[in-house]
């Protein structure tokens, strides 16, 4: 009998998918994988054919540094200019697998998540790589020098295409998502004028119109938001305009509540940590507590983490789908139609809070726990930002300052002190000076965040301007305001040495004393009754000589603040002599707050307070003031975006 010809291979010890072998063939450097090698169409055919492999592919690349890349460019040429042609072709399923990040087969037996990168993972591994030169790099790589102009700009209006009219809501998802992958690795890189050269805002917009899913909009919100923000002090950034003009109250709306749906799930995160609900007391929780729930036949709840943990969990909020906050803030600031919609939309489930009620709720959140991290600062920032604008808008101040403006906000009560809990719906204003106070007191550090008080007692400043100036009397915890206000300055006084020599400290210093003194001068046109007036002088009575210090600490006497803290030192010491003249009157030559309280009733009558005319004067947000911190909240978006990408893949 001849032998047979055919061979019995040993065999291997893992099987590697055929897909893996393409990869493999694609990027690494053989005799016939050279400079000039150009892959057959069969080969292109099967490789967006097959199912991909993510993990195949993500670690093919990340073996590669950035100079093997370089040399391997001809094949990452016609990877990129193959993709484009079957996006184009729009054929299922290859259009899918040049675009897709990732995918779900609905057969029983696949429980598993699949992944398609090609185009999305190849992007992603490539432009976060760490360049010598990030853009004449990174051009080799995609598309060489010659070749860059007329294959980007094939690639930029390719996804615009997708995304405006893709056969269907997937395939545009996927070019959104292939879009943020390049924008968020190449934005400091010359690659993204591309994008600025061909305008996207059509088709986004379009795209958020259409989408019935809230959490889809959050998505192409991310990307308008960091194209708007790409260069924008250095050159007209023709998306700046486009949210300056955008009047389509449908497309508003839905990003209005996508923003709101974005910040519910961001602000769960911190409660996952720890739960901050205030219980009711009850038999079964009182026996779950020490451990016998049981006997209740109550369910145990699952553990929540130990100091250690919740500290190293909190310090990697906020997620980072807070990214949508950049966006949200250029939006506000650019377009009063969105500021409207943002305040005003109601929700769309009776069980859900208002796209504001949801932000104000996260803005709580992220404020109190914005010392932690440099990156929850920053997104504290936006926040106060987008506050500032609308507090500056006077319709919509009016708005938040009355019965129109009502609503039920979860506000975080997951450090000491605490303010008072209020579970009904209350109006806007008192929600955000709620906010307000709680992030003054709980980021007061020796090296103070100057930035984040400026914005937040300017918040506070511009509210009582309103107040006072529309005479509305709103019922609030005004000896609470007070109380945080006055510590913050005997904090001020405690550690000047620090907090002098900071940036921003004189005008942190300046807008807390006019924002006291503009209490004191015109607290009977706003509060609702004489005790919190009254509550106010006892406080600035209580305070005394922490004045004068806070005075001499900061040498007010020869900067335009000393006509405001002498106003405070001369109402501290006019009922200091009353006390002492009181005093001598009385067998007990102590006090008690009673007691006081007459005799701040009784010094009215000779107390003469000299306001200043410019004390509710303030000067509107100039976004070019804060063009510094703006670049890198950027920067920490982009970032975000890579992380959140990857997360998606994953």
């Amino acid at each position: 009998m001849e032998q047979s010809p055919l061979t019995q291979q040993s065999r291997p010890d893992t099987f590697k998918p055929k897909i893996v072998h393409l990869y493999e063939a694609l990027f690494t450097e053989t005799e016939d994988n050279s400079q000039d090698h150009e892959q057959s169409e069969g080969f292109w055919q099967e490789l967006f054919l097959l199912k991909p492999n993510q993990p195949g592919l993500e670690r093919i690349l990340a073996d590669l540094n950035p100079e093997d890349l370089i040399h391997l460019q001809n094949s990452s040429h016609q990877l990129l200019q193959e993709a484009i042609i079957r996006i184009k072709d729009g054929k299922d399923p290859t259009d899918e697998t040049a675009l897709d990040v990732s995918k779900m087969r609905s057969r029983s037996w696949i429980t598993r998540q699949l992944t398609a990168q090609t185009l999305t993972v190849f992007l992603g591994s490539v432009l976060t790589k760490k360049y010598t030169n990030p853009s004449s790099d990174t051009i080799a790589i995609l598309a060489g020098l010659d070749d860059v102009d007329s294959v980007l700009s094939d690639l930029v209006g390719t996804l615009d295409g997708v995304i405006r009219s893709g056969r269907n809501v997937q395939v545009r998802k996927k070019a959104i998502t292939t879009t943020l992958t390049l924008i968020s690795g190449a934005y400091q890189t010359s690659l993204i004028s591309y994008f600025t050269q061909r305008d996207l805002f059509p088709s986004l917009m379009k795209f958020v119109q259409e989408t019935e899913h809230l959490s889809q909009v959050a998505e192409p919100f991310i990307l308008l938001g960091l194209l708007a923000n790409y260069n924008k002090f250095e050159f007209q950034n023709p998306y700046q305009l486009r949210l300056n003009d955008f009047v389509n109250d449908t497309a508003i709306g839905k990003i209005a509540q996508g923003v709101g749906c974005i910040c519910r799930s961001a602000r769960d995160r911190y409660l996952a940590i720890q739960n901050d609900l205030v219980e009711s007391w009850s038999v079964g929780n009182t026996l779950g507590f020490i451990g016998l729930g049981a006997l209740t036949g109550r369910q145990p709840t699952s553990t929540a983490p130990n100091s250690e943990e919740a500290k190293i969990l909190f310090n990697a909020q906020p997620p980072s789908s807070a990214a949508i906050l950049l966006a949200t803030y250029d939006f506000a600031n650019s377009n009063k139609l969105f500021c409207f919609n943002l305040v005003t939309l109601p929700s769309l489930d009776n069980s859900e809070p208002s796209p504001f009620s949801s932000f104000l709720s996260f803005t709580s959140y992220l404020l109190q726990h914005a010392f932690r991290s440099q990156r929850a600062s920053l997104y504290g920032y936006l926040t106060l930002f987008i506050l500032q604008n609308l507090v500056e808008d006077q319709v919509l101040a009016r708005r938040m300052c009355t019965d129109e403006g009502r609503v039920a906000v979860r506000l975080c009560r997951q450090r000491p002190p605490q303010l008072p809990l209020v579970k009904d719906q209350r109006i806007a204003a008192l929600v955000i000076l709620d906010i307000m106070v709680d992030g003054i007191n709980h980021n007061l550090r020796r090296k103070l965040d100057t930035q984040f008080f400026v914005l937040s007692v300017g918040i506070m400043l511009r509210l009582i301007s309103f107040l006072s100036r529309s005479r509305f009397r709103l019922p609030y915890h005004w000896s609470e305001l007070w109380r945080s206000l006055l510590s913050f300055l005997r904090f001020l006084t405690t550690y000047s040495a620090d907090i002098i020599t900071l940036t921003g400290a004189r005008q942190l210093i300046d807008d807390l004393v006019r924002l006291i003194v503009l209490a004191l001068s015109c607290g009977e046109s706003f509060l609702p009754d004489t005790a919190s007036y009254d509550d106010l002088f006892y406080k600035i009575v209580e305070t005394g000589d922490i004045l004068i210090k806070f005075r001499d600490a900061y040498n007010l006497t020869q900067h335009e603040s000393s006509n405001s803290v002498e106003i405070l030192i001369n109402v501290s010491n006019h009922y200091y002599g009353l006390l002492e003249s009181e005093k001598g009157k009385l067998r007990n030559k102590h006090f008690g707050p009673h007691q006081v309280s007459k005799v701040i009733k009784q010094g009215y009558e000779g107390l003469s307070i000299q306001r200043k005319e410019d004390l509710d004067h303030w000067e509107r947000f100039r976004e070019a003031d804060h063009k510094t911190v703006l670049k890198r909240i950027a920067r920490v978006a982009v970032v975000d975006m890579q992380f959140l990408i990857r997360e998606k893949e994953n």
